[in-house]
């Protein structure tokens, strides 16, 4: 099925609409209002529990290599974990995963 151009910036725009709708009902409606001490103690353990959830089927299931994972997909994924793990912040467990992973490739080992 293809779209024109026109469509498909209806259809991002649909989407936005919606995603900033149901991102309101919650945070705009809510956000003056005092949140239970346990439901804003889960809430900190969202971005713990989305990246692994994205990250996981890529090494499990990679596009790149046919569906079949490489020892570099395992790899990246122990020291991003380890990484994460040893310095508490994401970002350098992500960091660590992509030097991992794409460091042979840059620097022609493979």
């Amino acid at each position: 099925m293809t779209y024109s151009q026109s469509e498909i910036w209806l259809i991002i725009g649909a989407i936005a609409v919606g995603t900033f709708a149901i991102r309101f009902s919650f945070l705009g409606l809510i956000g003056a209002g005092a949140i239970h001490p346990l439901i804003e103690r889960m809430l900190r353990f969202t971005p713990v529990a989305v990246l692994p959830g994205m990250v996981a089927p890529l090494v499990l299931w990679p596009t790149s290599a046919g569906g079949v994972p490489t020892v570099f997909h395992f790899l990246a994924a122990a020291a991003a974990l380890g990484a994460a793990y040893k310095t508490r912040k994401v970002v350098w467990g992500m960091l660590a995963g992509c030097a991992v992973f794409y460091g042979p490739l840059i620097t022609g080992l493979i």
